[in-house]
C-alpha cells in the first residue's frame, strides 16, 4: 500500500496497513536549509504565488522523508484575504500584518468577493504541478482557512491576541459583523471548489483560533457557517479547530469526514467521546520535534500506543512544525512506525 493509498483509506476508516499515515501541519518551511535556500532568493509570497516554486517546495519535504504519506500544498491562509483586497506581508521583526483592516460596514463594502478562484489561478496550477510529480504515490492536500479565523486578520489587521475587536464588533453590529464572516465564507466554499478541481485528494481547513470565539456563538460562526463548503466539494474535509476540544461533538455533527486534534486534546478520550466512525488527525505537540530524536520516539510510541491499530487515524502534529524543529527529530518521528 502506497501512501496515497493509506492516507485515504485512513480517511474513510478502513487503513489495515498495519500503521497510520502521517504528514505533518506545516510540513515544507524554514526548517529546511533547501527552503532556506530558496527564501534568500524569493519573497514568501513569491514562493506561494510562483507555481513552479510551491511545487518545489511542496515536494521539498517528501524527498527529504520518504516516509511521509500526504503533501500539503505549500501556501498561506491569507491567500483569501489578499484575493478579496486585502494584501498581507511578514514584517521583519516577525508576525503577520494586512495591509489595512475591516471593521465596518463601509470597510465591508470595498471587498471583492467576486472573482476569487480566477484570482488565485496560481494555487491550481501549483496543486495540478505537484500531483503530477507525486504520480499517485502520495495524497495530496489542499488546505483553506476557517471563515472565523480569517475574519479575525482581517478585523485585527494580524495576528488577533484575543480577538477583541471581532468580538466587539459582532456585540454592537452584529448584522455588519455577520456580513463580514459570510462573505468570507463565500470565499471559502469558491476556493475549495478550485482546490477540488485542481485535484486536492481532500482539503483541511484551518481554524487556528476557534479557540477565541464566544461560545454561544461557536457553532453558528464557526461551524454551521461551513455547511455551504461541505456541499460544494465532494472529496474529504478535515476540520482542525484549535483551542476547540471541548467542542468535538459539535464539530462531528458537522459531518466532515475528519477532525484534527490539537496537542492539547486527549486522543485516546476523544475516539472513546465520538467512536469509530470518525477519522482523528493529530496529535503529536510540535515542540517535541525541537528535543531530541529519543524524546520524539518515547512520544511518538505513546502516541501509537494509546491509539493501537485504529484504521481511521492519521498521525500528525498537533499544531505546525516550528521553525527550530530538527531535522533527525522528524527522521526519528517517521522510524518510530516501522515499515
Amino acid at each position: 500500500m502506497n501512501g496515497r493509498d493509506r492516507f485515504l483509506a485512513a480517511l474513510h476508516g478502513h487503513n489495515h496497513s498495519g500503521r497510520p499515515p502521517v504528514w505533518l501541519m506545516r510540513q515544507a518551511g524554514r526548517y529546511l536549509p533547501e527552503y532556506r535556500a530558496l527564501k534568500e532568493e524569493h519573497s514568501f509570497r513569491t514562493l506561494v504565488q510562483t507555481p513552479d516554486l510551491a511545487t518545489e517546495v511542496t515536494l521539498q519535504p517528501l524527498r527529504r522523508f520518504p516516509g511521509l504519506d500526504a503533501a500539503i500544498l505549500f501556501s498561506d491562509i491569507l491567500v483569501i484575504p489578499e484575493a478579496l483586497g486585502v494584501p498581507y506581508r511578514f514584517r521583519e521583526e516577525g508576525g503577520i500584518e494586512l495591509e489595512r483592516t475591516v471593521r465596518s460596514a463601509q470597510d465591508l463594502a470595498t471587498l471583492h468577493p467576486t472573482g476569487v478562484a480566477e484570482r488565485l489561478h496560481y494555487v491550481g496550477e501549483a496543486l495540478r504541478s505537484v500531483r503530477s510529480a507525486l504520480d499517485g504515490t502520495r495524497a495530496l492536500l489542499g488546505f483553506c482557512g476557517a471563515p472565523w479565523t480569517l475574519a479575525l486578520y482581517l478585523v485585527e489587521g494580524g495576528s488577533p491576541g484575543e480577538g477583541n475587536r471581532l468580538r466587539r464588533w459582532l456585540y454592537e453590529d452584529p448584522s455588519s459583523a455577520r456580513a463580514l464572516l459570510h462573505t468570507v465564507a463565500g470565499a471559502c466554499t469558491e476556493y475549495a471548489r478550485l482546490l477540488e478541481a485542481s485535484g486536492a485528494d481532500a482539503i483541511q481547513v484551518f481554524d487556528s483560533w476557534a479557540g477565541l470565539c464566544p461560545a454561544p456563538l461557536y457553532e453558528e460562526l464557526c461551524l454551521e457557517i461551513l455547511q455551504p463548503l461541505l456541499e460544494a466539494v465532494s472529496v474529504p474535509v478535515l476540520l482542525f479547530s484549535r483551542g476547540a476540544g471541548n467542542r468535538l461533538p459539535a464539530q462531528q455533527a458537522l459531518g466532515t469526514r475528519a477532525l484534527a486534534l490539537d496537542w492539547q486534546t486527549p486522543l485516546p478520550e476523544s475516539r472513546q467521546l465520538l467512536g469509530p466512525d470518525t477519522t482523528l488527525q493529530g496529535n503529536l505537540d510540535p515542540l517535541l520535534l525541537t528535543t531530541s530524536p529519543a524524546t520524539v520516539e518515547a512520544h511518538t510510541r505513546a502516541l501509537l500506543d494509546s491509539l493501537p491499530h485504529d484504521p481511521a487515524w492519521i498521525l500528525n502534529t498537533g499544531h505546525g512544525v516550528t521553525p527550530q524543529t530538527r531535522i533527525d527529530c522528524v527522521h526519528a518521528l517517521l522510524d518510530s512506525l516501522g515499515d
